[in-house]
């Protein structure tokens, strides 16, 4: 997959402005200050489609991002400690009617920092995505912070701590590109599993029209 051309489309403060799409809806979650805006603005070969800041917490709002093949929604990041409570429930709430119609929702990508073990919010984020039956692929982010040498155990401690086979951890750079042609095979097959199903569906439909045509006299 080559990403060209993506864009910003908006912003939702809560469910009414959410947007549903015909092609896939891929989810960006993670702690407020794991990479999100990098990670994105990495993908998309832009370096500044997402605003990247150093004060996390920035995220406060659903952004969705057309990426041509399929589409992003990055969400409010969790675990900011300074904000207050109203805030966090406020935030919360929106994830959790985002996730809540999880019939527009093809991916989610957890995104954890490859030098911290998981906390009990991502453990907790993870549960909810099994909750909702939504796939999710967990990437590790800021690996230029890591000797070379050290990046493959640090994945696997985090996959093991998570129960996840290492094939559903994927390592990124935001500052050098590592790992995102990995992360690029990772959307060819969700595209290609949302066109699979989606093509089922319409065969399907064709069928039962077919044999109510049938049945008439």
């Amino acid at each position: 997959m080559v990403i060209k051309d993506a864009v910003f489309i908006k912003s939702a403060a809560d469910k009414s402005g959410f947007l549903h799409f015909d092609k896939p809806l891929i989810a960006i979650c993670g702690r407020s200050n794991v990479g999100k805006s990098s990670f994105i603005n990495l993908i998309s070969n832009r370096k500044k489609l997402a605003r990247t800041s150093k004060d996390p917490g920035r995220t406060r709002l659903v952004n969705y991002f057309d990426m041509g093949e399929f589409a992003l929604a990055d969400l409010p990041g969790y675990g900011f400690a300074q904000v207050s409570k109203g805030e966090k429930l406020k935030w919360a709430r929106t994830i959790e009617d985002f996730f809540a119609s999880k019939e527009h929702i093809s991916h989610a990508l957890l995104l954890i920092d490859v030098r911290r073990e998981p906390n009990e919010d991502d453990i907790t984020f993870i549960n909810y995505l099994n909750h909702y039956i939504i796939p999710f692929t967990v990437i590790c982010t800021k690996t230029d912070k890591l000797p070379k040498t050290r990046i493959k155990p640090a994945v696997k401690k985090i996959a093991d701590a998570l129960t996840l086979g290492t094939g559903n951890v994927l390592a990124v750079s935001n500052d050098s590109g590592f790992g995102r042609d990995s992360v690029y095979a990772r959307f060819d097959e969700i595209v290609a599993a949302y066109n699979m199903v989606n093509a089922d569906a319409e065969t399907s439909d064709e069928s039962d029209a077919s044999d109510e045509s049938g049945d008439e006299e």
